[in-house]
């Protein structure tokens, strides 16, 4: 029964036993549950599943209860389920997820919430306490009214794309009805971030194109580097060309046409970008999303993890549920036919990849959130595709041209990583182990066992130091 009653839950922990006199060590989680996605604690269980039973499951129960109501509020809904494993008592304490959040656990005159981060529960810092604090009042962050007056700035930006795109005049009462500004013309902090005016400072995006497969040092290995703040539109807008401007089309010459094979898709980029403008956290204090590109993939960093759910890791991305932190701006940019209301973005971001030339499946675009961020991960298809066929034009050269005998060898002692080594030599001569073990994701030790037995069969010599010198390719 244990198994199945942890299949149904959303979340779960072990605890051992019913701590009555230090009842924070598991309270601490049922705020944590009923402030996200809910969840289960099962009592007589250790953190291996071990089964160690319960003495008295009645009185725990009892005791259970009665400290949920003295320590948690505002009152969370849960139900206790005891139940029987291996002959042992044990209790399932079952969370709802709230919406008049956030719950607090409160003793000897201190109130702390708490939230899920990975399997722990640890204290909400100050901006997610925010955001529980908007959604138990029924309201989002975008849809608050600031001071600021309509009046004293331009939305040229904005009212130029709406017409662009919808063929329709952006109306003076189309801000209100929008949610960009009240009856009094104050702007909602929506309004704000659709001014011309970069008057949020939060609204910024920093792009990078780094030199090779990983950071380093911005004066020295990064190929270009902007910043951009201000408008949504402005800000997708220039995250589009900083990618575009940094990617390559290349082609192929077919019998009677040309096939052009980008490096990534622009529907899936699109998606991608507006994905991360909308959905983010702007409550985050001097956060900004981040564009980091590299030879083989281009990620794209916004501030806020997934929004009342779980990691984005633990969906099907197939069946994702559409949870919007920033309904206002969502609707708006669905007007604008920037997205769906559907929630199929990172779907398309899918799709649209899988239908570049030259996609594989190690081309699959990947997501990944944590409590505080969400990851977008877009594969460079041409550098998987040149990658695959330079390896497989030199496996191709090596079988053909060279002896019986040492085709023999090659067959024998030459297995698919030490191709790759060798078509990376031929790339760079220069090219030391640790640079090749970065670009194949292989070891140093590994690297260099690959270099010894290449020497060994005659196909590359050093000349010159480990740091200073090079391969020389011998066949």
């Amino acid at each position: 029964m244990l198994d199945r009653l942890i299949i149904e839950a959303t979340e779960y922990e072990f605890k051992v036993a019913v701590e009555k006199n230090k009842p924070k060590s598991w309270l601490k989680s049922v705020s944590a549950f009923a402030n996200g996605i809910g969840g289960t604690l099962f009592f007589g269980v250790s953190d291996d599943r071990t089964i160690t039973g319960l003495d008295d499951a009645q009185a725990d129960a009892e005791a259970i209860s009665r400290l949920i109501k003295d320590r948690i509020t505002p009152l969370v809904q849960f139900v206790l389920t005891p139940f029987q494993e291996n002959n042992k008592n044990l209790l399932a304490l079952t969370i709802t997820a709230g919406r008049n959040t956030p719950y607090y656990y409160k003793a000897d005159g201190i109130m702390e919430a708490y939230v899920r981060v990975g399997n722990e529960s640890m204290r909400a810092p100050d901006y997610i306490l925010n955001e529980l604090i908007l959604k138990g009042t029924n309201q989002s962050f975008d849809a608050l009214i600031t001071d600021a007056r309509k009046s004293d700035y331009s939305f040229t930006l904005l009212e130029a794309t709406y017409l662009e795109r919808t063929g329709l005049h952006f109306a003076p009462s189309d801000y209100i009805s929008f949610g960009l500004t009240d009856e009094r013309g104050y702007l909602t902090m929506a309004g704000k971030l659709m001014a011309d005016q970069p008057i949020v400072y939060n609204s910024r995006i920093f792009c990078t194109r780094w030199n090779g497969l990983e950071k380093g040092s911005i004066f020295d290995d990064a190929l270009d580097d902007k910043e951009f703040e201000g408008n949504l539109i402005y800000l997708l807008r220039s995250a589009s060309d900083f990618i575009r401007n940094n990617s390559k089309v290349r082609f192929e010459k077919e019998a009677r046409y040309r096939v052009d094979k980008p490096d990534y898709a622009e529907r899936a980029v699109t998606e991608a970008l507006v994905n991360a403008l909308i959905h983010r956290d702007y409550i985050v204090l001097g956060s900004e999303i981040h564009i980091d590109m590299y030879d083989d993939r281009v990620e794209i960093i916004s501030p806020g993890g997934m929004f009342e759910g779980a990691p984005i890791q633990n969906w099907d991305i197939t069946s994702i549920r559409s949870r919007r932190r920033n309904p206002v701006l969502a609707d708006l940019f669905h007007r604008m036919k920037f997205m769906e209301r559907r929630g199929s973005g990172l779907r398309k971001i899918l799709y649209a990849t899988e239908q570049l030339p030259g996609y594989t499946e190690a081309c699959k675009p990947e997501f990944l959130s944590t409590a505080t961020d969400f990851y977008v991960v877009l594969k460079n298809v041409n550098y998987t595709s040149a990658v695959e066929n330079k390896f497989d034009k030199v496996t191709d050269n090596v079988t053909d041209n060279v002896t019986d005998r040492v085709t023999d060898r090659v067959t024998v002692f030459l297995d698919e990583n030490a191709l790759h080594v060798f078509a990376l030599l031929q790339e760079n001569p220069t090219y030391t182990a640790a640079v090749i073990g970065e670009k194949l994701s292989l070891s140093r030790k590994t690297i260099s066992a690959k270099l010894k037995k290449l020497k060994e069969l005659g196909y590359i010599e050093r000349v010159g130091s480990d740091r200073k010198g090079y391969w020389k390719l011998l066949k």
